[in-house]
């Protein structure tokens, strides 16, 4: 594809549930911040600021519009990744409101301490929800009454989709929770299971959508009710007295501030709105091609009886181990034939490891850059050594 003529001949990148390539749109996005308009947002009246301004506020409606949820409720925070955004908003609830916190076992590590610390500061207790082979939750098996409850929509390591998010949401809100969203994994390929879900918040990291180095909170108005003032800085505040402050946030034309502390990555947000657009632009004949290209990879480590696949059905992302080779070992031998592949527990250590017990996997996490040149080359190579 065009956009990623960057990559040499023979290079295939298997890494996309890391972060994605960034297609030539939106490399262009960001250097024309940077050549034509480098200035602070929110701070400037000078014309290189209000275009910045401009800039970033098409960007917060696009999020919003891309996930189908109202402006009336929801506001668009930026931060650093899906963990910055995720303690962010932990570490700031109140203490007295909720009777525990739960997350469940096929968590990135992110919410998974995260939810830790939280139980510690507010003395409550942690309970971790069993998922489904299709990564559903049995709802009626779990207590969500008063609950913190902080959950993936898409796994980071065979894709498996919260199958019943609607569901686990309404149970959530019904008993008197919190739901938070981690959506870093769906947000590229399978943004349709986070779409018009009206959590109390949505947390996901720009650079696994085709996007610049970016986390993004996505949060319901009405959650500032249950937040303390514990990360406060320059851009939050309207006024400041010697021993008090107004928040600026206060007033829903400048909500977003309350998670946006200091100067932002005003060309990293610019860029996430190129990201929205170009893959809102990509054809059926592109999203088929990811789809045949995941089911063909998939079909062909199903068929050895040396691999032992995590997945239990096709998905752009995949893990598995080959019987007798050490994963570490064999992702270094794939990247001498300029495979580039992640190998470990990809920061799911407890259930990968301690549930399911597996040794360390190799990760091939597929992107619409990919062709179905690169699964030949891949099934060529691997099936060498197999």
């Amino acid at each position: 594809m065009d956009d990623f003529d960057y990559l040499k001949k023979g290079e295939v990148y298997l890494d996309s549930a890391c972060q994605s390539l960034r297609p030539r749109p939106v490399i262009e996005a960001l250097n024309n911040y940077y050549t034509k308009h480098n200035s602070c947002g929110e701070r400037v009246k000078y014309e290189w600021g209000k275009i910045t301004d401009e800039k970033v506020e098409a960007t917060r409606e696009k999020v919003l519009k891309f996930l189908k949820l109202p402006a009336r409720k929801y506001t668009v925070s930026f931060t650093l990744n899906t963990t910055y955004g995720i303690n962010l908003i932990l570490d700031q609830l109140k203490a007295g409101v909720f009777k525990k916190v739960m997350t469940s076992e096929i968590e990135h590590n992110s919410p998974f301490l995260a939810t830790m610390a939280l139980a510690r500061r507010l003395d409550i207790p942690r309970e971790v929800i069993k998922r489904n082979e299709d990564g559903s939750v049995d709802i009626r098996a779990y207590d969500f009454a008063d609950a913190v409850v902080v959950i993936n929509c898409a796994a980071n390591f065979d894709g498996r989709k919260l199958s019943n998010i609607k569901e686990i949401v309404k149970a959530v809100h019904k008993a008197g929770g919190v739901i938070i969203i981690d959506a870093a994994q769906a947000m590229a390929h399978s943004s349709e299971i986070v779409r018009g879900i009206e959590a109390d918040v949505i947390c996901f990291s720009a650079h696994k959508m085709y996007a610049p180095s970016l986390g993004v909170i996505v949060w319901r108005d009405d959650l500032m009710r249950v937040l303390d003032d514990g990360f406060i800085g320059g851009g939050m505040v309207d006024d400041v007295l010697a021993d008090s402050y107004q928040l600026s946030a206060e007033n829903k034309e400048h909500r977003f501030t309350r998670f946006e502390s200091g100067l932002q990555a005003w060309g990293e947000i610019i860029g996430l709105c190129a990201a929205i657009d170009w893959l809102n632009a990509r054809p059926k004949t592109e999203w088929r091609a990811l789809e045949q290209n995941s089911k063909d990879l998939y079909e062909f480590l199903k068929s050895s009886d040396k691999v032992h696949l995590v997945n239990n059905e096709p998905n752009p992302t995949m893990s598995f181990y080959v019987e007798g080779v050490d994963s570490h070992l064999l992702g270094a031998a794939l990247s001498r034939e300029g495979i580039m592949a992640r190998t470990g527990y990809f920061c799911a250590h407890y259930y990968l490891d301690h549930v399911l017990g597996l040794p360390p996997l190799v990760r091939f996490s597929l992107s619409l850059a990919n062709t179905n040149k690169d699964i030949e080359k891949i099934k060529q190579v691997l099936g060498k050594i197999i």
